[in-house]
């Protein structure tokens, strides 16, 4: 997944939510220039920044790992 998608799935998020860049910012606790960021799919949104928009937007973020697999796999042979 791009950045440009990540953008756009916040940005469809936002809008759902009846908020603006503004509001989700506040209710955030980041600035609005961030949340412009996300959702132009600027590359160098910190982290923490765009957890805390997913957390408010309620969307949720799965990962995956082969090597993280394996190990679960070889747990559950234990």
């Amino acid at each position: 997944m791009t950045s440009i998608e990540i953008g756009n799935i916040v940005l469809i998020h936002r809008k759902k939510s009846g908020l603006t860049q503004k509001g989700l910012a506040i209710v955030a606790g980041v600035g609005k220039t961030v949340v412009f960021d996300i959702e132009k799919g600027k590359e160098t949104v910190q982290i923490n920044s765009l957890l805390k928009v997913f957390s408010v937007l309620n969307i949720s973020i799965v990962l995956k790992s082969p090597i993280i697999t394996l190990m679960e796999g070889r747990d559950e042979k234990s």
